[in-house]
């Protein structure tokens, strides 16, 4: 559309008032962007940007229990190294597994007939039969069996006390007689 010109203040002072118009209908107020810039950085916190306190907690609930928590500052030498084949049966605490989700046979397994097949295990795996970590892997109910039943270096108080003593009693090298913890039953090779 083309506006002609008029002569006169009145034509002019219409002109800026339009114009005063249309600027101020195209501009933002300056709140208005700060609090939409508030906004955005609010909505982009992230979980990681919250309060400790925030955070969710690792439900974790097996024999590495204590493992999970903040570890104290422990020198290596006051660590341990080890692997271990891990049966759960009927009395363990958590009665599912990585390769018995459901729980059906842990749950149709006794303590006895755990222990029996560890020792089994063992006495193939002393004899030259088997090899620790390949056993580790088929057999384990620990997840730590995809490592070959590796549990990486760990100190006192990260694991259940009867798993944590069987553990710091062997020689590097050495397989563990049958223990017992809330988990199930294992045997233990310390590594280091």
């Amino acid at each position: 559309m083309v506006v002609k010109a008029k002569s006169g203040n009145c034509d002019a002072s219409e002109r800026r008032e339009r114009v005063r118009r249309t600027l101020f209908n195209f501009s933002i107020p300056k709140s208005s962007k700060i609090d939409s810039d508030r906004k955005r950085k609010k909505d982009s916190v992230s979980s990681t940007d919250r309060p400790s306190e925030e955070k969710p907690k690792d439900k974790r609930d097996d024999h590495h229990s204590n493992k999970h928590r903040k570890k104290s500052k422990m020198s290596s030498r006051d660590q341990v190294k080890a692997s271990h084949i891990l049966i759960k049966h009927q009395g363990s605490r958590r009665k599912a597994s990585w390769k018995d989700p459901e729980g059906k046979v842990i749950m149709t397994t006794t303590r006895e007939a755990a222990a029996e097949q560890l020792k089994s295990i063992r006495e193939d795996i002393l004899s030259g039969k088997a090899n620790f970590e390949d056993v580790a892997t088929r057999v384990s109910d620990c997840s730590s069996a995809k490592r070959g039943g590796d549990l990486g270096p760990f100190g006192r108080g990260q694991m259940q006390k009867p798993f944590e003593e069987a553990t710091y009693a062997l020689k590097v090298g050495d397989i563990s007689e049958i223990v017992d913890t809330d988990s199930g039953v294992h045997i233990i090779k310390r590594t280091a």
